[in-house]
């Protein structure tokens, strides 16, 4: 292995062990919280975290082998299954995002008709819908046999080794990455441009209410005026900020991968050191999402300070009882 594959190799593991923590610690939470579980969007976050945890478990692996030994790990069995559960897992995960955006969309835009709009039941037929997108891909490659060990990629994936199918296999990746991902993504953009201008309205209101008391206020101090105004400016950049992070981190992570696979299609020496490294960039997502979506929310936060509390009180129990039982059996040998 030379440098470059060392590198990669690392990088790989480091994926995978942040995202089984981070993915983790989403899963307990949702299973700690009966809020977390109550609300809609915790399916949605629910059906990704799974996503994102099999294909930690599955598929980082299998690439973890690739990139050493160069060549496919496994049998030809544990290849196909791989790749297809790579298809269908990694769609899966980009419409969940999809449906996460939809949901916050209809919450904000739509907030007095929000729990009549989404309900369990139509959050169940989304999540339907998505599996059903999902593996309807995976399942035309597998049964015209489009799937194998990429070394451009050093992963278990779509691949088409017969050159009589060329033009085939293209007409069906293009399809697949414009159902898949541009259509997550036009769907993202929609609806969080359409959350940022009601926000940014809701902001407005909001300055010209605080500049209309600030103005009343003659004697207020400096100070305190300096505050509201910052206050005023760090609202502004809040929603831009979260807006930005959902769409941007979905560009970053999987944009080069899209991208090189098209390019691919009709270009043959792209190199494997890109096509590893696109490939780490897809993986991220798994590593990004408990974090953007779930983690850094004060739900979330406030649910893991319950459990870290709960256990150290129940720690800080144990040790007063050990404390009681190793001072009574002191007094009894001092009594005999």
């Amino acid at each position: 292995m030379n440098i470059w594959e060392v590198i990669l190799a690392f990088l790989v593991v480091v994926l995978i062990l942040v995202s089984l923590l981070s993915n983790v610690l989403v899963l307990i939470c949702f299973l700690y919280s009966a809020d977390i579980r109550k609300q809609v969007p915790g399916l949605f976050i629910l059906n990704l975290t799974f996503c994102n945890l099999l294909m930690t478990v599955l598929n980082m692996p299998l690439t973890l082998a690739g990139i050493i030994y160069k060549n496919q790990p496994g049998g030809d069995q544990i290849c196909h299954v791989a790749a297809f559960l790579e298809t269908f897992l990694t769609t899966n995960s980009m419409l969940s995002m999809a449906a996460l955006s939809i949901d916050r969309w209809i919450a904000v835009v739509f907030p007095l008709s929000y729990h009549s709009k989404m309900r369990y039941k139509d959050a169940a037929l989304i999540l339907s819908y998505t599996w059903l997108h999902s593996v309807s891909f995976p399942i035309v490659a597998a049964s015209l046999s489009w799937v194998g060990f990429h070394h451009l990629y050093a992963s278990c994936t779509l691949y088409n080794k017969r050159p009589e199918d060329r033009t085939q296999f293209v007409i069906f990746t293009g399809f697949f990455h414009t159902l898949s991902f541009l259509l997550s993504l036009i769907v993202l953009c929609f609806t969080y441009l359409k959350v940022l201008k009601v926000a940014r309205f809701h902001c407005k209101r909001i300055d010209v209410i605080t500049m209309q008391t600030l103005v009343l206020l003659v004697d207020i101090h400096p100070s305190v005026r300096e505050r509201c105004l910052e206050e005023q400016r760090r609202r502004r950049q809040r929603a831009t900020k979260k807006i930005s992070t959902f769409i941007g981190t979905f560009v970053l992570c999987f944009a080069p991968y899209v991208i090189t696979r098209l390019v691919e299609l009709s270009v043959d020496n792209i190199d494997s050191h890109w096509g590893v490294i696109s490939k780490c960039l897809a993986y991220s997502k798994a590593v990004s999402d408990p974090f953007v979506y779930s983690l850094l929310r004060h739900q979330y936060k406030k649910t893991w300070k319950d459990i870290i509390n709960k256990i150290l009180k129940r720690s800080s129990i144990n040790s007063s009882a050990l404390t009681n039982e190793s001072h009574s059996r002191n007094t009894m040998h001092t009594n005999e």
